[in-house]
């Protein structure tokens, strides 16, 4: 449901720019208590990242979730 992924990805989205930066996925992880490194970030950046630009928007996540 896209409510349920804008909701998550507004909890990424730390500094609330409607991006998700591979800094933001690496505190993301943390707090989940599976701590990855800034590079293992960008490739799952990468991975999701539709246009290129090196940060994920909310279509990008919940394409890649959905």
């Amino acid at each position: 449901m896209p409510n349920d992924y804008a909701t998550t990805f507004k909890i990424v989205d730390a500094d609330d720019d409607g991006l998700i930066s591979a800094a933001e996925m690496t505190r993301l992880m943390e707090v989940l208590g599976q701590p990855i490194t800034l590079e293992a970030a960008s490739a799952a950046i990468s991975r999701m990242d539709k246009d290129g630009d090196g940060l994920i928007s909310l279509e990008e996540f919940a394409a890649y979730l959905g």
